[in-house]
């Protein structure tokens, strides 16, 4: 395809993929570039952030950057759900601990011998410390992805996010047996499995880590030795630059590389937590890469 989508002018191929996670099909999009690809990305989308939103910067990659880029759904999300999510019993750990492990698989598969990166977007780096087969990553970036606690937000956020853990949102999805997101004006539903798991998370000292060793593997990253890039926002009240921090103590004694970006800074408006990937941020996209 000839792509434009940031201002550049090259030929591209995208591929409908659906590939296996267990027993669970994935839907993927894979963007290869015209020539041979210096790098494979797998792109780990954030909570409720389905594939398509990342289209922009994974064209950019394969025309700009002549990296290739796989982007994907969780099961039981986006172009991955078969169903209704109250009839999905998906968890958050299975969505970071058995999804983005087969979706690498899957790449590696395509572009075997290709050094390998991992994108990681809030909960796509989230659990990446606690997972096998790291040992063929050759780099990972981490973007807004952080251990936060909902004493971490900034007012006013932290009222929502208050809400959104305490208020009127627990009560519904008990009742609906999943997480309205339209309704409740998060912008996607979600299977009850993966909120109560989310809760719990945001709202415990110290995240999931008090589950490792028990409910969860033990974190792993140290072991493989590869080097993480961490970016905080500067204006993101999500996962605000302590909670990116956090998660790189968790990656351990491995070469990091810790950066804020700044909206102004970096020639945009904003960036926030979703904003890194927008179309509109095009001008940061090279920020966020290794060199090369």
């Amino acid at each position: 395809m000839l792509d434009k989508s940031a201002g550049h002018t090259a030929v591209i191929r995208e591929e409908e993929l659906q590939f296996a996670s267990g027993t669970h099909l994935l839907a993927g999009r894979l963007y290869h570039p015209a020539g041979q690809a210096r790098a494979a990305v797998v792109l780990n989308g954030a909570t409720g952030v389905p594939q398509r939103y990342y289209r922009h910067f994974a064209r950019w990659l394969a025309a700009e950057q002549q990296v290739a880029c796989l982007t994907y759904d969780y099961r039981d999300f986006g172009d991955s759900a078969r169903g209704h999510p109250r009839r999905s019993d998906a968890t958050m750990a299975q969505w970071a601990l058995e999804d983005q492990p087969a979706a690498r698989a899957e790449l590696q598969r395509h572009y075997a011998g290709v050094p390998l990166w991992v994108i990681g977007h809030s909960l796509g780096a989230m659990l990446m410390p606690l997972q096998d087969g790291l040992k063929d990553v050759a780099r990972m970036i981490v973007v807004a992805g952080g251990l936060v606690h909902h004493h971490d937000h900034p007012w006013p956020y932290r009222a929502l996010a208050l809400a959104f853990w305490f208020g009127h949102v627990p009560p519904l999805v008990r009742a609906l047996g999943y997480l309205p997101g339209r309704a409740v004006g998060f912008g996607a539903d979600l299977p009850a499995g993966v909120y109560w798991q989310w809760r719990r998370w945001c709202t415990t000292p110290g995240s999931y880590l008090p589950e490792t060793g028990s409910a969860l593997p033990r974190p792993k990253w140290a072991d493989a030795g590869v080097p993480v890039d961490l970016y905080a926002m500067a204006d993101d009240d999500v996962v605000p630059p302590a909670a990116v921090w956090r998660l790189g103590d968790v990656f351990g004694d491995v070469p990091q590389c810790r950066t804020v970006l700044v909206p102004q800074e970096a020639g945009v408006q904003k960036i926030g937590h979703l904003g890194a990937f927008a179309r509109a941020n095009a001008a940061l996209w090279p920020r966020l890469l290794p060199p090369q």
